[in-house]
């Protein structure tokens, strides 16, 4: 932002929609990935019932876990990460 309390320019905006894009799509990714990994064998195989519906409530449960975790970590890192580390100064030397 331009300054304690100011209006944010329109770059730092634009910085701000990719990164909630991004958050959103890597999360969906990992989530999709861990449902496959550990609900796949489930869908794609012959298994005991027990172990299918075992299978499936875990990716089901596991997925949201993922998705909400990867979305956070994202936007934290973007919050963190847009902080100056020493505000007013121009240079890490200064």
């Amino acid at each position: 932002m331009s300054g304690y309390g100011g209006r944010r320019t329109q770059a730092e905006r634009d910085v701000i929609t990719v990164e909630i894009g991004y958050a959103l799509c890597s999360a969906v990714f990992a989530a999709a990935v861990l449902f496959g990994a550990v609900a796949g064998p489930a869908l794609l195989f012959e298994l005991p019932d027990l172990a299918e519906k075992s299978l499936l409530r875990a990716g089901l449960a596991l997925a949201p876990v993922v998705f909400v975790v990867r979305v956070v970590s994202v936007l934290v890192r973007l919050r963190t990460g847009a902080q100056p580390s020493h505000p007013g100064r121009t240079s890490p030397d200064s």
